[in-house]
């Protein structure tokens, strides 16, 4: 009797063990299950400097359309197999910006790292979600700090789910990212002052400036003789330039007495302007273009340079040694100023060849 009390005493336990075993390894058995995989991965940085905290923005299709209320994603080293945190990755500090569905902002979802997971997770989810996903499917976190590892390859392995709390498992995918060493560039710009005078010149570029003088050839009592020399400025001067034009009227130095043309205008600095009389004694200049004598072009260029006092008006002549005949404020790109000068002589101008040598100064301020 007793016996048969110990054999079904041991019945009785070996068919609890064996239930417990059945039910304990149902328990390790049960596992997600996914129905597909997802679709156009992709992970876009907002900087891939190791360490720094950085916008991630997952973009994915689903392989069919479901009620999403759990989006896991896990970061890794790997692809695939055993998970190991990059770096010193962390969640720490991550926060979970929006979800779209084929550009429609979805509400009411939710960060959860922990029920997603834990530490190696970025999770989302929401129990109150009723809408089916349309694709593409866009989740963005903000401030998620990047691997500290430069120049390394990382992987977030995502799975969506239809279940509260991250249960029952819909699709499946990876997406690849990584650091990358920063490069820094550096330059330094020096003070810089850019000009150039002569008779010709191709827009701004002083590398094609050429010539040195100016021939008005034959003077007459019945015409005026004219010319044109060039000049073009730039400056990172933060007060800008001033071009001051210095010399001496015409003058025959050869020529018993030395006589001179007449200098146009008001004989103090910057004094007034005066126009062309024919058969008189008339040396000036502006930088406009001119109709009376037809002569000159305007300043061109996309530079800030004005002309200088009583130098800019059509048809109006000077000249004074010293005088102020261009002139920028700040820091500017290159203008060319194109000099018109004209000679007017009376009958009873003395014969002889009347020259003089102009200088173009341009002063930069810093």
């Amino acid at each position: 009797m007793n016996t048969t009390v110990a054999s079904i005493n041991f019945t009785k336990r070996f068919v609890a063990l064996t239930l417990a075993l059945t039910i304990l390894l149902g328990n390790l058995l049960t596992v997600h299950v996914f129905a597909g995989n997802l679709t156009s991965r992709s992970l876009a940085l907002s900087t891939s400097a190791g360490n720094t905290a950085a916008t991630w923005t997952f973009t994915f299709n689903e392989a069919s359309s479901n009620v999403l209320k759990g989006i896991a994603f896990q970061v890794c080293d790997s692809a695939s197999g055993t998970c190991n945190t990059p770096g010193s990755w962390s969640n720490t500090g991550a926060t979970f910006s929006t979800l779209t569905y084929n550009g429609s902002n979805q509400t009411g979802w939710a960060i959860d790292n922990a029920g997603a997971g834990g530490a190696q997770f970025l999770g989302i989810k929401n129990n109150s979600a009723s809408n089916s996903g349309a694709n593409p499917v866009i989740v963005t976190f903000n401030t998620v700090t990047n691997p500290n590892t430069t120049n390394a390859t990382f992987y977030v392995r995502i799975s969506t789910f239809t279940g509260n709390n991250f249960t029952t498992g819909a699709d499946t995918g990876v997406v690849a990212a990584s650091t990358s060493q920063q490069i820094t560039l550096t330059g330094t710009m020096d003070e810089s002052l850019v000009f150039c005078t002569g008779t010709s010149i191709t827009g701004q570029n002083c590398a094609t400036v050429a010539g040195s003088s100016v021939n008005f050839g034959t003077f007459s009592s019945t015409s005026t003789r004219t010319g044109t020399s060039v000049f073009a400025a730039s400056t990172n001067g933060s007060s800008g330039y001033t071009v001051t034009l210095n010399g001496t009227t015409l003058t025959c130095g050869a020529c018993g007495g030395s006589p001179t043309i007449a200098a146009m205008g008001t004989q103090t600095a910057n004094g007034a302007a005066t126009t062309s009389t024919i058969g008189s004694a008339q040396f000036g200049v502006n930088f406009r273009a001119n109709a009376t004598p037809s002569v000159g072009v305007d300043k061109s260029g996309s530079g800030t340079a004005g002309y200088g006092t009583n130098y800019g008006t059509v048809d109006n002549f000077r000249h004074f040694t010293g005088d102020t005949v261009a002139s920028a404020g700040g820091s500017t790109n290159a203008n060319t100023f194109t000099a018109s000068y004209i000679v007017n002589v009376p009958g009873s101008q003395q014969a002889g060849t009347y020259t003089t040598t102009l200088t173009y100064i341009c002063t930069a301020i810093f």
